[in-house]
């Protein structure tokens, strides 16, 4: 059940209207590391979960991240609350009302113009939300990995957008929500780290054969050794040859076959082979007809 109470989390405190940066805003609306998808990634989760302690916690989160939209929403609102009604009133001329809607750097001509200065769930670039953003596999160890790398996504892109201001109401809301993301990637780390074992991940151990072997595979000047790849517990293999059916196999690709499969192929492979031999004139080269080069030569279309 969810119960809704119409103040806001934190207070929402707007200098003045600012379409562009509205705009922007809807990066943490519907974008891909916004509020809307981390509340969808959580409450998904939680339903499914069943650890009671994880359970709880994902339905916490989900919720107040419903919140934190709620107060993008307001800001988003807010920073449009001028144009909103301009536009709808035509309170300007044509040239005045289009100079605003596009000049300066606003990049707000969808928003306006499109949703009325409103509030769509689209990202900055007004690309819709999509539930293809939500990433949970089922899996708590991954879904937990996966959270905490979402949180410090959002954290940078509020970052970014709290560079992008200077409405001091604006960015003390913004840096609330900011450190609410730094919270979030603490519990979800927490409550990994209480999982034992939890890497790796899911129910069945690595091939110890190749657990800890790093490959060497992008060779040349840049090359740089370190804890992920070098000491006792690496296995560094440089040589080329060693990095190719490294299962002791011959690297090829086979499958096993019934006869009549055997005969069909065969019978395909036959019908569309190909004849080294043959040198047939080209569609291109026929449409080239006699094309002069810039040295003076000519070069002669092939023809029947």
């Amino acid at each position: 059940m969810f119960a809704h109470n119409k103040r806001l989390q934190y207070t929402v405190r707007v200098s003045e209207p600012n379409p562009g940066l509205a705009n922007l805003m809807l990066e943490q609306f519907g974008g891909p590391q916004g509020e809307l998808a981390a509340a969808m990634r959580y409450f998904t989760q939680a339903v499914s979960e069943d650890d009671p302690g994880r359970k709880d916690m994902l339905f916490d989160i989900a919720t107040e991240e419903l919140s934190h939209l709620e107060i993008i929403g307001h800001i988003v609102a807010m920073l449009n609350k001028g144009a909103k009604g301009e536009l709808a009133e035509a309170a300007d001329s044509a040239a005045e009302m289009y100079r605003k809607i596009n000049g300066a750097g606003n990049d707000s001509h969808v928003t306006q113009v499109l949703y009325g200065a409103g509030t769509p769930l689209i990202n900055s670039a007004g690309v819709p939300w999509t539930a293809a953003y939500i990433d949970t596999i089922g899996e708590p160890s991954a879904d937990l990995r996966s959270n905490i790398a979402a949180e410090a996504r959002a954290k940078i892109v509020y970052e970014r957008l709290i560079a992008c201001t200077d409405d001091p109401g604006v960015k003390e809301a913004l840096t609330f929500l900011m450190t609410r993301e730094i919270a979030h990637q603490k519990s979800f780390e927490k409550a990994l780290y209480s999982m034992n074992p939890n890497f790796p991940p899911g129910k069945l151990p690595g091939d110890p054969r190749f657990a800890d072997t790093y490959f060497n595979m992008s060779q040349g000047p840049g090359e740089m050794r370190g804890s992920w790849n070098q000491g006792e517990k690496w296995d560094f293999v440089t040589d080329r040859e060693k990095q190719m059916a490294v299962d002791g196999g011959s690297g090829e690709a086979e499958v096993r076959l019934p006869a009549k499969d055997i005969d069909i192929l065969k019978a395909l492979t036959t019908r569309t082979m190909s004849d080294p031999s043959i040198d047939p004139p080209t569609g291109a080269e026929l449409g080239m007809g006699n094309q002069t080069m810039a040295d003076g030569a000519t070069v002669q279309g092939k023809g029947k």
